[in-house]
């Protein structure tokens, strides 16, 4: 039962999908990072409906 080689087509397809994942990772980094950078800066406050329930 002997394996056979990976097809030229699946090669492709796993080139493309390693592509699309490392973009989807780099689109989530952005996105924490910009909320991280949101959240950390000395402006950030709740919003006044909030506050005043307090």
């Amino acid at each position: 039962m002997a394996l056979r080689p990976t097809h030229e087509l699946h090669k492709r397809r796993f080139s493309r999908n390693l592509g699309v994942g490392l973009t989807l990772v780099a689109f989530i980094v952005i996105v924490f990072g910009l909320t991280v950078a949101k959240v950390t800066s000395n402006d950030f406050s709740l919003p006044q409906s909030v506050v005043e329930q307090n």
